[in-house]
């Protein structure tokens, strides 16, 4: 490959020139992935209902003309160089630029289609003469054998391609290993990122079936954009190195089409009704699997589901917060929950890899398109879909508020604001779980947390925000967001009820009652019992931990690069390579950098506070933010997102476990830096 002389075709200047024009005009800022909180708050404006937000989300969130012209240009000099390399080549858009479910910033996903090019070359070899003169014999590299040729180095090949014949394009990089092998690359004039698989049919009929499903009802496309950013601002999605536990966008696509299958009447039709519904023109089976669809939409007979699109999001929360992902396999063919299979035998070269959560894919049937996706987060997926169902099923949810305060979708797209304890809409929720085999279950054995372990870990939660990174924090008064149960009330048949269950917190009795023997009943004011549906609350006064703190230098930016340059060095490491001490020497190495010095007024404001929360088997601490002033700006956004991540992990570290799974025995407390209340 090396002894190749590589150049740029004709058409490569006059491109660039083009890329530059646009990336004046349009370049990577001004085309930005649009931050999920910002445009859960934009959708509230103008819109008087539910269906207008989730309708005027799409607007928000998918790629504007300019943005889609500018895409088409990368896929047109790409093709005009790979041309040259392998002629009768295509070069084809595929994934999120085109499958109807775009979004601004997604990756360029390009099919680099060489069937025709082994074609040629093979038609070269059989005919009289050699083929002299044929497109094939002219090509730059007509003595390489692409259907003879291991496919690492075919990517390696298309890799030295891209670096050396196509202007603007950098970091690129052959990844042989990934399951759909692919080289990936970033192209500097239109700000791009995307990656560049070798003939992947599977995923060019992908695209294809969910255009077809985005056409065929017109309320898909809303309700797969607002799951779709939900589930991001909850944690639930988004794996930014393309690996990692959470869900993929595709996934979350999948599961919503699933959905509106199984509705009655269905919304969708299942791939089973697609495939006898395909012409003969639309057949397809490739690596053995029947893909065969109709092509075009106005094969499918329009839906007699007449429910609104607030109505099937609600329905969508219901259904999924109580599915039995683990037991059951959601399949799109048969648009219906299947038994698991049963484990694969020996000699069975593959099967459909089973998990927390089971996802086929429609075509592909051994593929799970969840298989990443740990019992945590399938779990949490559930947790939210539950805590989701209920703020839907209020007056919320439902009605616009007369005094311009977050309802709908605005309230459901804030980070944790719908979950129990979360009334306030100002208000910002970190999830900190524990582990629950050990003395943390204690949290939830008592009312309001009123355990010493509650305080370690509000000791460790104050630790990490002041030794950890940086912050002022003083004791507080618990945070306080605008109220909002004066106009928007839930209904009375809809207020919280007691729990019940395995996983209820149970209240303390008075006395601890004998081994063997029967609890007592509460009893009424009259002295009689009461049956266990109508036994009163009991008015516990819970305790908080709370703070006001500043934040004054950008802590949160620049962490890995710093990281990996102080793990070079003499720092010294816990076992996992990410100890505290490492994580404060991050912290002050990005305040070095600032070189400013403590700033006269401080980057950032909140008051924060936190309770018990969770059941026996999911003990948790819940930390509540509330910005000052509000509403928050994107730099707080920023902090936001980065502590969801950071903190929990970071405070569990702190809380580790000495010999004989006692704490480990610490100097310093708290500090004084809480209060209680």
């Amino acid at each position: 490959m090396e002894a190749f002389t590589l150049s740029w075709p004709s058409l490569g200047p006059i491109l660039l020139v083009l890329f530059t024009v646009f990336g004046l005009l349009l370049g990577p800022e001004h085309c930005p992935d649009v931050p999920p909180g910002p445009a859960g708050e934009r959708v509230q404006q103008g819109a008087g209902h539910v269906d207008a937000q989730m309708s005027q989300l799409v607007g928000l969130l998918e790629l504007s003309e300019d943005e889609r012209r500018v895409r088409h240009l990368p896929v047109t000099l790409f093709q005009e160089v790979f041309t040259e390399f392998f002629p009768g080549c295509a070069v084809v858009p595929f994934g999120s630029s085109v499958n109807g479910f775009d979004t601004r910033g997604c990756d360029l996903d390009l099919l680099l289609d060489l069937e025709p090019t082994k074609s040629l070359q093979a038609s070269t070899r059989d005919a009289p003469g050699g083929g002299s003169g044929s497109g094939a014999e002219d090509s730059i590299l007509s003595d390489i054998g692409l259907a003879a040729t291991p496919m690492p180095e075919v990517l390696e090949l298309v890799a030295a391609v891209l670096r050396r014949c196509v202007p603007g394009v950098r970091r690129v990089r052959a990844v042989p290993t990934a399951r759909r092998p692919v080289v990936k690359f970033c192209h500097k004039q239109s700000g791009l990122t995307g990656d560049i698989s070798i003939d992947n049919r599977l995923a060019l009929l992908n695209t294809r079936f969910l255009q077809l499903f985005a056409e065929a009802d017109e309320r898909v496309r809303p309700l797969v954009y607002a799951v779709r950013l939900w589930a991001k601002q909850q944690g639930l999605a988004g794996n930014p190195c393309g690996g990692g536990p959470l869900l993929n966008n595709y996934a979350l696509t999948l599961l919503v089409l699933f959905f509106l299958q199984t509705r009655s009447p269905p919304v969708l039709p299942t791939v089973a009704q697609l495939r006898d519904l395909a012409g003969d023109e639309d057949r397809a089976v490739v690596g053995g699997w029947d893909c065969s669809f109709p092509r075009d939409v106005v094969s499918l007979a329009p839906s007699a589901n007449t429910e609104s699109l607030c109505s099937l999001l609600a329905d969508f929360f219901h259904v999924f917060g109580d599915f039995d992902f683990p037991g059951q396999v959601i399949s799109l063919r048969e648009g219906r929950a299947l038994p698991l299979p049963p484990p694969p035998t020996p000699e069975a070269s593959e099967g459909l890899k089973l998990g927390p959560l089971n996802l086929q894919d429609p075509f592909e049937l051994s593929h799970n398109v969840a298989a990443n996706v740990n019992e945590k987060t399938a779990s949490r997926f559930g947790r939210c879909c539950r805590d989701a169902a209920k703020y839907c099923r209020s007056l919320q949810y439902r009605r616009k508020s007369s005094k311009g305060r977050a309802w709908g979708l605005t309230r459901l797209f804030q980070p944790g604001a719908v979950e129990p304890g979360a009334a306030s809409a100002g208000a910002f929720l970190i999830s900190i779980p524990l582990d629950v085999g050990g003395g943390s279950q204690q949290l939830c054995r008592e009312p309001g947390g009123r355990s010493p372990w509650f305080w370690e870990v509000c000791a460790a939660i104050a630790f990490v925000l002041r030794d950890v990174l940086k912050c002022s924090c003083t004791a507080g008064k618990q945070p306080r967001a605008p109220s909002e149960d004066s106009e928007l009330l839930e209904d009375s048949a809809l207020s919280e009820e007691p729990p019940t269950g395995p996983d209820a917190e149970e209240l303390p009795a008075a006395e601890p009652p004998l081994v063997g023997s029967k609890r007592r009943l509460p009893e009424a004011t009259n002295g009689t019992a009461l049956p266990d549906g109508k036994r009163p609350r009991m008015n516990v006064p819970e305790e908080t931990a709370n703070w006001s703190c500043a934040v004054w230098h950008r802590v949160w930016t620049g962490r890995r690069r710093v990281r990996r340059q102080l793990q070079h060095g003499d720092v010294p490491e816990g076992p996992d390579g990410d100890s505290l001490e490492l994580e404060q020497k991050v912290s002050e190495a990005v305040v070095r950098q600032e070189d400013a010095g403590r700033p006269p007024e401080p980057l950032l404001r909140f008051e924060a506070s936190a309770r018990a929360a969770g059941t026996r088997r999911e003990a948790r601490v819940l930390l509540r933010l509330v910005p000052i002033p509000a509403p928050p700006g994107p730099l707080f956004r920023d902090f936001f997102h980065f502590l969801q991540s950071f903190l929990p992990a970071t405070v569990r570290r702190r809380l580790g476990r000495g010999p004989g799974g006692e704490p480990e025995q610490r100097d310093g407390g708290d500090g004084g830096v809480f209060s209680t209340s």
